[in-house]
């Protein structure tokens, strides 16, 4: 039987597609962390720069090892959440995570240790190829705690936050929401109602955000209890591991320092009215006085109605990223070929998209749900953007060097979609084409950049209030919400009642490992559109500093990585280069009006 072409193939990451062999792999895994752990707990402070070595590649063969199970088991409950065997295997990987974790926490702890007593050996040059994995490590080394208590977090989290995490993305995934259309009432899923966020209809539109919202509106108490429990953990570990604020664990995590992060968001703040500009002028477009949030990333009423077949989408994005690179488009039509990626729209599938990098194959799955329209065309150029870095990092780097700071991790990613953008803005038939594909650019950019700075003002405010002492029931959530929403779109929009729930939805409030996972979406905005002005003067000659900065992975700083090419991110004059670069796609939008 021929496997459809919008259907991942996962049996491609493991020797035998078979859940009895896949459980056995992720027992012997942690066998195998636990023999290493005897192996070397307590030594490694006597160990010599060879030693070490060994040590990490040993780490790094072990991680490569037993990628595939761990994806596999990962990704075939995200394709479907309502199989029970896709259950059992996302329980035994998150158990298997844990105690791996826990039998390899004295590692940090020893290496910290040594580079305390021993900071000269990072510049041995026999351990030049994992430098600055280990000048992350003696970045951590104020705030570890001992092997037990290490072993102790870790425990907690998993019957804990992470299953908070758990819970949310099950319920979602459970959900049917009643809507009327064309007269005849449908109930959908979650993947497939947030379509209609996107419809031409700009009834259907606000009626699809109100079932939605005022749905999530209902269990507030559950989605309250959720964040206080894993905000307020987060708070309890920042005193335990006395980090000095609660951004100091997302900054050590994605290898940046509080001087770039709080000049990003100066800049951002200080920008506001340049985005409410553009939202006035669709807002005009739209024959309207004021936006409604159904409204924000709309597409225009003179837009073309045009659906993409999953081919059309692959030979455009394809093509555009040929045009960037020869080796870089071959790589992007691998994924296609070798179902790489998983479009497929069907209950119980994870919401959402993302691109996970498979190292051993030195490739990438991606997981979307594909239904035709321009933003699926985008979102799947976007995670090929993922792919092309996986591509890069992968045959240059050991997986000790592809722990990619969130903030770079991104870069790919929409560099990929202004290729698109480009390939798109070539190819428009209409003045009204061209203007619906820049306002598809704009509301992408007024989303990642200046929306999602509101989640972080949000969620700082949400630590702010704990530490107060404050109990934060749904209405309280709701309200610190609304402030942070205000702060960046001021008066400029006309808000449902219903969104002040907004944040009862956003998954990633709910991943306790990943607190203030907003600001990197922000920092990669700017950072790629600075880049993109620069590959747009120096055309060819941009292309190998791309490459080489993607092939980098983590084994340099961001801040390294933006010198390298001629950015100082600890600048707000570097970061207001990237907003430049959004006025000016503002300014080729109203010159279609």
């Amino acid at each position: 039987m021929t496997k459809a072409e919008d259907v991942w193939d996962l049996s491609q990451l493991v020797e035998f597609d078979d859940p009895g062999y896949i459980m056995e792999q992720l027992s012997y895994s942690v066998k195998v962390a636990e023999e290493f752990r005897d192996k070397h707990r307590g030594k490694v402070s006597n160990y010599n720069s060879k030693e070490i070595l060994e040590m990490l590649e040993n780490v790094d063969a072990m991680e490569l090892q037993f990628e595939g199970p761990l994806l596999y088991s990962l990704m075939k409950y995200d394709a479907d959440m309502h199989a029970d065997s896709a259950a059992d295997l996302l329980n035994r990987y998150q158990i298997t995570i844990t105690q791996a974790q826990q039998a390899l926490a004295f590692l940090e702890i020893e290496l910290g240790q040594v580079l305390s007593e021993k900071p000269d050996i990072l510049n041995d040059p026999l351990l030049s190829e994992y430098k600055h994995t280990l000048e992350r490590i003696q970045r951590k080394i104020p705030y570890m705690l001992s092997e037990e208590i290490e072993q102790v977090m870790l425990a907690k989290d998993l019957n804990g936050v992470q299953a908070w995490n758990k819970l949310f993305g099950d319920w979602l995934a459970t959900r049917k929401f009643d809507i009327e259309i064309e007269g005849e009432l449908k109930s959908l899923p979650y993947t497939e109602i947030i379509s209609y966020y996107m419809s031409p209809d700009r009834d259907l539109r606000r009626r699809a955000n109100e079932v939605v919202y005022s749905t999530l509106s209902k269990d507030k108490l559950l989605w309250a209890s959720a964040m206080r429990a894993i905000m307020s953990d987060h708070v309890q570990v920042t005193k335990i591991r006395k980090w000095p604020t609660t951004l100091e664990k997302s900054l050590i995590i994605n290898d940046v320092d509080e001087e770039s992060i709080f000049s990003l968001m100066r800049t951002i703040e200080k920008n506001t009215p340049v985005l409410h500009k553009y939202l006035h002028l669709k807002a005009k477009v739209m024959g309207l006085d004021k936006l409604g949030n159904w409204d924000i990333e709309a597409p225009l009423p003179n837009a073309p109605d045009r659906k993409f077949t999953w081919k059309e989408s692959r030979e455009l994005i394809v093509d555009a990223y040929t045009e960037f690179d020869p080796e870089v488009g071959a790589w992007m039509n691998e994924m296609y070929e070798r179902n790489h990626i998983d479009g497929e729209v069907r209950p119980g599938k994870r919401s959402g998209a993302y691109c996970a990098t498979w190292h051993t194959g030195k490739s990438a799955y991606i997981l979307q749900s594909f239904t035709g329209v321009m933003g699926d065309v985008f979102t799947q150029a976007h995670e090929l953007g993922h792919a092309m870095h996986a591509y890069l990092g992968t045959r240059a780097q050991k997986p000790s060097n592809y722990e990619i700071s969130y903030c770079v991790a991104e870069t790919g990613s929409i560099f990929g979609t202004l290729l698109l953008t480009e390939k798109l803005l070539q190819s428009a038939k209409s003045n009204e084409e061209k203007q619906s594909i820049l306002a598809f650019v704009l509301d992408d950019f007024g989303e990642a950049a200046f929306q999602v700075s509101a989640r972080f003002f949000f969620e700082s405010s949400f630590y702010e209030a704990i530490e107060k002492g404050q109990f934060l029931d749904g209405e309280k959530i709701s309200d610190l919400w609304v402030a942070a929403r205000d702060r960046i779109y001021g008066n400029a929009i006309e808000w449902l009642p219903v969104m002040r729930y907004w944040w009862t939805f956003k998954l990633h409030f709910y991943m306790p490992i990943r607190r203030y996972y907003n600001y990197p979406y922000v920092y990669a905005q700017l950072f790629v559109y600075a880049m993109y002005k620069l590959y747009k003067e120096q055309g060819k000659g941009f292309v190998p500093k791309l490459k080489a900065l993607l092939a980098a992975g983590s084994s340099k700083s961001p801040r390294e990585l933006s010198a390298e090419i001629g950015f100082d991110i600890t600048t707000e004059e570097f970061w207001q280069k990237g907003i430049d670069q959004y006025a000016e796609f503002i300014k080729m939008f109203e010159e279609t009006l």
